[in-house]
Order: C-alpha cells, then sequence, then structure tokens
C-alpha cells in the first residue's frame, strides 16, 4: 500500500517503476500469503505441487495485482480505486485457484460453487475497500487500514475457497515425481516471498531518503535564488517549471501561479543564446505593461533531464539611465537648455541651409553682468536660481526655431535663422529687456536678484561663413558691449577684433606674470610733516612685461579685478610686502592695498592671519588701504570681514577719502585708523581755494573723529607747507621719495645714515 501511494505521487516515467516495483512486491506477497496457508493445510493425504503450475500462480498474482493499481491510478476514471481493488481480490482468486491446480494429492477435488462464488465476492469486495481507503488520502491511518483490508480480502478468499474444496481419497491418483514437497516449498516461498519485501522496502526508504535530500537542496537552492536580484526561471521546452520570488515580482504574480505556465507568452522576442551579447526582451506583466529585459540562456541539469534556465534582468533603471545620459549629452543638466554640443551642431547644420536658401542667420553671445558677485554675496543657490530664471525669460521671448543654449558659467547664445540685422538687435532688445524684468526669487533680505546681460551679435554671411568664426565674432562683440558699460548690445565691428586680441593678451599674461617673476614691489615712504621722519611705507604693484615694457597699474589692475585674477596677485603682494616688512631694524608700518575683490573674497581674514603668522611681522605694522568703492558693494559683509582684521591689530586707512559715496557715513559705520586725502586735492591746495577748502574740511573731520590724515601726492614745498599750518599729520609723494625698490630706502628701515649704509 506504500508502494502504491508512492506511484500515485510520482509521475510519467517514476510512476511506471513504482507500479512495477508495487505489483512485485504485492502480488509476490500475496502469493506467498495463500502458498504458505496452503501448505498449512494437511489433507492426511500423500501432496506436493507442480512446479509450472505453482510458477504460473506467482505469474498470475504479480501481474493481477498490476493491472489492478493501474486501474486505480487512471486519472479520470470513475470509481478507478474501486475497480483496482476488485481487480486485485478477482486476481487474487485466479491466483488461487491455479495454485490449488498446482496441488497434486491421492485422491479427487470437488468444489462447492457457492462458496467458490462467496471466496471471489469476498476477495473483490475487501480488495475494493482496500485500495479506496489507501488512495483516499495518503495518511499512515489510511495505509493501515487499506494494509488490513486486503489481508482480510487475501484470507477472506483463500479460506472461502479453501472451504468450497472437498478432497476425496483415492488410491488409484498417484502423485507425480516432479512435484515439490510441500515442506521444501514452504521454505523457498518463504525466503523468495522475504527478500522481495526486503528489497522493495528498502529501495523505498532510499528513494525517500534521495527525496528528501532533493527537498532540501531544492529549498536551499530556491532560497539561492530568491536572494538573486535578477529573475530566475527553469523551463522544459515551452512550459515553466520553476520561478524565483523576483521573476514572479517582476511579473506581478505569485511564483506558484507561475508553475506550468507558457514562456511565450511572458517574453517576446526571447532569442536567447550562449553568446556572450545578452539579447534584449519584452517582458509581458500581469497588468498588461511591457516591461523591458535582457535575457541570458543557459542549460542545466534539473530533475535529472536537461531544462533551459533563463536569467531575466529588469533594464528599466539602465534605460532610464541611459535615456539620463543622453539627455544630458545635449542639454545643460541646471537649466534643461540645449548645451554647447547641440548648439554647435545646429549651427553648422543652420549654415548649411543659410548657405544654400542664401538667407541671413544671427548668433547672439550673453553674457551675465558680475555674476561673480552674485555668487560671493548670496551664495550658489542664488546664482543657480539666477540662471534658471534667465533661460525662462530668454526662452519666453524667442521664436519658434530659434535656439536657446547655456555654454558654460553664465554665458549663453541664441541662434536665429533667418533673420537679419535690424530683426537681431529687435531680438536682442528683447532679450535684454526680458532679463531687466527677470527676478531669481527672494535672496535674504534683499527682495531676489535681478539679471543683467550684455550681449554681442554676429551675422551670416557679413561677419562670417563658418561656424567658429560667427561665434569667435559674436563674443567680440559681447566684449565690446561689457566694455561699453554692460546691460547692452553691440555688433560686430572688423576694427573689435584688434582690440579684444589685445586685451585678451594682457589677461592671458597677467596670470603668468608672478609664475615669471615680471611683478615687482616698489615702495613710498609716508613721513611726518612735523619731523620729517619716516613712519611707514606705502606698498605699490608693478608689471615689467618682457615685450610691453612697464604696465602701468592703472591699465593692468581693472583687468585683474574683472577677471578674478587680483585675488593672486593681491595675496602675492601681501606675503613680499609683510616679507620684507619684517626684515627691517625699524618697526616702520608698511600700508598694502586692498581691492574689493579681495575684501569680498571668502577667507580674506584668515589669509592676513596666515601671512602675519608666517612672515612673523606685527599685526600693528600691516595696514590695509580701503577705498569707499570697496565698501558700497556689500556694505555689512565688508565691514564685518574689516572688524575680524582689526581685531588681530591690523590698522585700518580709507584711501582716496573724498572722492567716494557717502563717506561720513562710512566713518560713523566702521571705526577706521586713518584717513588718507587724494592727490587730486593736495596738489591743487596752493592754487586752487577751493581745494584748499575741501582739504581744510577733511583735517577738521579728522580732528574732530580723533583720527589721523595723511596726505597723498605731495609734491612741493608749497603744498607741504600748507599741509603744517593745517596741522596735518603725515604725507607721501614726490617730495619724500618716488616709488622705487626697497634697497634705495635702506637707511630708512635701518636708521644708519645712507653714507654709513653704503660703507656698511
Amino acid at each position: 500500500m506504500t508502494l502504491l501511494d508512492h506511484a500515485r505521487l510520482s509521475a510519467r516515467r517514476e510512476r511506471r517503476l513504482w507500479l512495477a516495483t508495487a505489483a512485485l512486491a504485492g502480488g509476490t506477497g500475496i502469493w506467498a500469503t495463500h502458498f504458505i496457508a496452503m501448505l498449512a493445510f494437511s489433507p492426511g493425504l500423500a501432496s506436493a505441487y507442480d512446479i509450472g503450475l505453482t510458477g504460473l500462480s506467482l505469474l498470475i498474482g504479480i501481474g493481477m495485482a498490476a493491472a489492478g493499481f493501474w486501474i486505480a491510478l487512471r486519472p479520470g476514471l470513475p470509481g478507478a480505486a474501486w475497480l483496482g481493488g476488485a481487480q486485485i481480490g478477482l486476481g487474487v482468486g485466479a491466483m488461487h485457484f491455479t495454485g490449488m491446480a498446482a496441488f497434486e494429492v491421492a485422491g479427487r477435488v470437488a468444489w462447492d460453487p457457492a462458496l467458490v462464488l462467496a471466496a471471489l465476492a469476498a476477495g473483490a469486495g475487501f480488495g475494493s475497500l482496500a485500495l479506496a481507503a489507501t488512495l483516499r488520502d495518503g495518511s499512515v491511518r489510511m495505509k493501515l487500514a487499506g494494509a488490513g483490508l486486503m489481508v482480510a480480502a487475501i484470507c477472506g478468499l483463500h479460506f472461502t475457497a479453501m472451504t468450497a474444496a472437498v478432497i476425496t481419497p483415492d488410491p488409484s491418483v498417484a502423485v507425480s515425481g516432479t512435484a515439490v514437497p510441500a515442506e521444501a516449498l514452504a521454505i523457498a516461498i518463504a525466503l523468495a516471498s522475504s527478500t522481495i519485501l526486503v528489497l522493495a522496502f528498502a529501495g523505498l526508504w532510499l528513494h525517500l531518503r534521495d527525496e528528501r535530500r532533493s527537498a532540501l537542496e531544492s529549498d536551499r537552492m530556491r532560497g539561492l535564488a530568491n536572494a538573486a536580484a535578477e529573475g530566475l526561471v527553469v523551463c522544459d521546452g515551452d512550459r515553466i517549471v520553476t520561478v524565483n520570488d523576483s521573476f514572479a515580482d517582476l511579473v506581478g504574480r505569485k511564483a506558484a501561479a507561475l508553475t506550468g505556465a507558457s514562456l511565450a507568452g511572458l517574453l517576446a522576442e526571447t532569442e536567447a543564446t550562449d553568446s556572450a551579447e545578452a539579447p534584449e526582451a519584452q517582458l509581458r506583466c500581469d497588468d498588461g505593461s511591457l516591461v523591458p529585459v535582457q535575457v541570458i540562456r543557459r542549460v542545466i541539469d534539473f530533475a535529472g533531464r536537461p531544462h533551459a534556465a533563463l536569467a531575466v534582468r529588469d533594464l528599466r533603471a539602465r534605460k532610464r539611465a541611459e535615456a539620463r545620459i543622453a539627455y544630458l549629452a545635449h542639454h545643460d543638466a541646471l537649466t534643461g537648455v540645449p548645451n554647447r554640443t547641440s548648439f554647435n551642431a545646429r549651427l553648422a547644420q543652420e549654415i548649411a541651409l543659410a548657405q544654400a536658401a542664401g538667407r541671413p542667420l544671427a548668433v547672439l553671445c550673453a553674457d551675465l553682468d558680475r555674476f561673480k558677485e552674485v555668487n560671493d554675496l548670496f551664495g550658489h543657490a542664488a546664482g543657480d536660481a539666477l540662471l534658471r530664471a534667465v533661460c525662462a525669460a530668454i526662452t519666453a521671448v524667442l521664436s519658434p526655431g530659434q535656439m536657446l543654449a547655456r555654454l558654460g558659467g553664465d554665458e549663453f547664445a541664441v541662434l536665429a535663422p533667418n533673420l537679419d540685422a535690424a530683426g537681431a538687435e529687435a531680438l536682442g532688445e528683447a532679450i535684454l529687456a526680458a532679463l531687466r524684468q527677470a527676478e531669481a526669487g527672494p535672496v535674504g533680505t534683499t527682495g531676489g536678484v535681478l539679471a543683467a546681460a550684455s550681449l554681442g551679435i554676429a551675422l551670416f554671411p557679413h561677419d562670417g561663413e563658418d561656424a567658429q568664426t560667427l561665434m569667435v565674432q559674436a563674443d567680440t562683440a559681447l566684449y565690446r558691449a561689457k566694455q561699453e558699460g554692460r546691460g547692452r548690445l553691440s555688433f560686430y565691428e572688423a576694427r573689435m577684433g584688434v582690440q579684444v586680441r589685445e586685451r585678451r593678451q594682457i589677461e592671458h599674461d597677467l596670470r603668468l606674470a608672478v609664475e615669471r617673476g615680471e611683478m615687482r614691489v616698489v615702495y613710498q615712504p609716508q613721513n611726518r610733516i612735523d619731523t620729517g621722519e619716516a613712519v611707514g611705507f606705502e606698498a605699490l604693484l608693478r608689471w615689467d612685461h618682457p615685450l610691453r615694457g612697464s604696465v602701468p597699474p592703472n591699465h593692468f589692475i581693472p583687468i585683474a579685478e574683472e577677471t578674478g585674477t587680483i585675488l593672486d596677485l593681491g595675496e602675492w603682494v601681501l606675503r613680499e610686502t609683510c616679507r620684507e616688512a619684517a626684515s627691517w631694524d625699524k618697526p616702520l608700518r608698511i600700508a598694502v592695498n586692498v581691492s574689493a575683490v579681495q575684501l569680498h573674497a571668502a577667507g580674506f581674514a584668515e589669509l592676513v592671519h596666515e601671512v602675519l603668522f608666517t612672515t612673523g611681522l606685527k599685526p600693528a605694522r600691516l595696514e590695509l588701504e580701503i577705498t569707499e568703492t570697496a565698501l558700497i558693494r556689500d556694505l555689512p559683509r565688508a565691514l564685518a570681514t574689516l572688524r575680524r582684521v582689526k581685531a588681530m591689530g591690523v590698522r585700518i586707512a580709507m584711501d582716496d577719502f573724498g572722492t567716494g559715496y557717502s563717506s561720513l557715513s562710512n566713518l560713523r559705520a566702521f571705526p577706521f585708523d586713518k584717513i588718507k586725502i587724494d592727490s587730486s586735492f593736495t596738489r591743487s591746495v596752493d592754487t586752487s581755494e577751493q581745494a584748499a577748502t575741501i582739504v581744510r574740511t577733511v583735517l577738521g573731520l579728522g580732528r574732530g573723529l580723533g583720527l589721523p590724515v595723511l596726505a597723498e601726492g605731495v609734491e612741493t614745498t608749497g603744498e607741504l607747507a600748507f599741509l603744517g599750518e593745517e596741522a596735518c599729520q603725515e604725507a607721501q609723494g614726490y617730495l619724500f621719495g618716488r616709488p622705487g625698490p626697497i634697497d634705495g630706502f635702506r637707511h630708512l628701515t635701518t636708521g644708519r645714515p645712507p653714507a654709513a649704509e653704503t660703507a656698511a
């Protein structure tokens, strides 16, 4: 019964194997039960068994058991278990009467028909009950019940049939010489049947053990498969045998529901091969949507047979990444407008079309005015917001077919096909007007960052016939627009090229001037007016260009401030002068000019502290000169930086006092250590009553605030006498010494006379 139930749970070839095993074990057991019981029958007469018929009865028992088991397991057959059980019961009867035919006895055997029918009915009835019970649910309890009923069927048929047999002694009937004695047959039957049963149950035990191992291995493999991020599918042909959880989640169905499904119904274009290049396919999900996947196919051994194993990789994330990469390759990540690559490709295309059609084309280059200051003052978030606002404002005024691109930083370009000079000018004015109204949103308490830009325009074919030339000319026109006052547009003119190239060459050389050793510091003494004693020096920067000669400061300093090169130049000057001043015998002050760009740069106070620490110069000997224009850009920030510097002990002087804006409010806002009167006033005090009045006013203001005043540009004794009469404390100018190398002033830094200095 256990073997039969195991056959029920198996499939195909395994079912046939276990059916044969069950029939062999069951038929042999039935036959052994019958013959051992017959051997227990002693008629009191000489008896034996015919070998041929005995063997035939064994074959009948096995064959009828096999037929009954096969019928009982037929799917779709009504009452299959009952019919199969009846077949086995009748088979037991056939075996019994064949076995009785093999029974040789010295007499004659007569049969009672009623009892024979009763025996067959008992065998068929109990056999039907036995298989119906065994195959009901496969539980141990039902198997035991089925085994008991089968024993009842065998014994009921046997003993009823034996009762139906009446043996009448007949001396004339002799036992054949080939018949086997009962004792020998009993031993042979016991050994044979026991051996078969033992082997059958041993095979079953080994198989169940292997199945348990396979189940454990399968659970382990299923756990590993479910741990995989990729979907895994095992197929037998087109039929899905098993899937992991990742594949089930991808499809949107339970893993159990996918077992037995058609693979072709889920995957389209699955020409998966063993090549390194895994093909792509479309996975049809449960909701009808299609998911792009990559399919890798391998042949594996599964359940003892070759199966197809498919690794299914979800490509949605990769497809999104590829689309994003493709987008970023042609668009600006911050603003979303086309980038330089897209613009250049479109420009080349439009030039070819314009040449073929003989029509004009305009290129407009735009650059935001003072964008770096927005980043420095309000932070990069405000700068990013401003760039997005600029793109939105420009895009709003463009017509279909026109293109805006961000070339990098705060540089933009507009491509306008089929637009002449008048149309380009109108478009440029519309862009500038839109930008004046654009606002990047609230930043702190300023209410917003307003956009302003300059535009340069170049026209095809007048200004150039290729993309590179047009871009260069538009950029040149942009540069001229910024030079002429910003916030305006300018068309390219041929004469601009020379000026722009000259300016850019200076910018390039200026960046390398310090590294090449072309920069030098000269010193101009500052003296007390009453005693004539030197109290310090002002450090002044000079540029000795190898080709241009001496470049005036008023020529290269503004360029350095616009390009940001002033930061490196200013740091170099500060280090050089502090290092030099630290070596002087006399503790004279050293005054260093600080530009607005330096003052508003992040970390300026930290730089001053680091230079003082490195050079060893006492902070009180360093005087930083700040112009009023450096303050008005962002007064709170500038004053905060100056307070940090002053807290170190560094002196702060207001340079060029009177030439800027809101001088009195600035003096009130920050406690400066000195006021410097601009040389434009000093040089006219002995000839201009107006200038003299201004100087007297500044000196009176200084006395009222308790601030010493230094007059610049003193060149004559008359000017010096006037300043002395008005109680001005300090002065500098050609009268005391022209700016020059510090070696020319060693007598001042050492305190020794020039002759003694020379002798030393």
